[in-house]
Formats: C-alpha cells, sequence, structure tokens
C-alpha cells in the first residue's frame, strides 16, 4: 500500500524557515504527482506546490507563496521537500503531503489525490 512520511514543521515567527519533507512508499514506478497542501480553520484545503517526481522538474505554486517557498525533489529517495522561507502569519495551518501516480485533474485539486499524509502543524506567529 502507499504510504506518506511527513516529518519538519513547528512554529516559527514571521520571517522564519521551516523545511518539511514528504517521503512516499508503494509505487511501482518512478514517476507520479506529489504535493504539499495546507487547510487553516475554517478554511479550504488549498494546494501550495507540486512537483510530478521523475519528471521535468517544473514545480507549481499558489501565488500567495511564489518567491518564498521551494518545492523540490530528493533524487535520492524521491522525497518531496518544502522549503519555507519569510514565512508569514497566514502560512499558519495544517500541511498535507499527497501523492497520486495519474491526477488526471489540475495539480491543486484536492480530490485528484489518492493518498494523503497525517498532515503538520505550521504555526507562524507575528
Amino acid at each position: 500500500q502507499v504510504q506518506l512520511a511527513e516529518s519538519g514543521g513547528g512554529s516559527v515567527q514571521a520571517g522564519g524557515s521551516l523545511r518539511l519533507s514528504c517521503v512516499v512508499s508503494g509505487y511501482t514506478y518512478s514517476t507520479y504527482r506529489m504535493a504539499w497542501f495546507r487547510q487553516a480553520p475554517g478554511k479550504e484545503r488549498e494546494g501550495v506546490a507540486s512537483l510530478y517526481i521523475g519528471g521535468d522538474g517544473v514545480a507549481d505554486y499558489a501565488d500567495s507563496v511564489k518567491g518564498r517557498f521551494t518545492v523540490s525533489q530528493d533524487h535520492a529517495t524521491n522525497a518531496l521537500d518544502l522549503q519555507m522561507d519569510n514565512l508569514k502569519p497566514e502560512d499558519t495551518a495544517m500541511y498535507f503531503c499527497a501523492a497520486v501516480k495519474n491526477p488526471g485533474v489540475a495539480w491543486n485539486s484536492p480530490r485528484g489525490y489518492k493518498s494523503w499524509g497525517q498532515g503538520i502543524q505550521v504555526t507562524v506567529s507575528s
């Protein structure tokens, strides 16, 4: 079965940095889409960033995090890393890692993903 293992997260002050990592296991093939989503209380789950693992390396980002967050692939483990710099209070949310072989919908559509991590809290104080 497909399993996602998340690490990182925590509490930082505005302007600080955090690095999240997500390792997926259970896939037979080397190419699949992985993404980070986040959900704050009272808000919809939104896509943060995504990469097609084993693909062209072109990343997708939500407009709200462009220039501050960087998603990358660990080529040794196929983990999806999210480097979050210049964090803002509005980045506070539960962050979820997701994966799917063939999404069939836009990268930032939660319904396109079959496997999800447990979620890790990111809290940014002002």
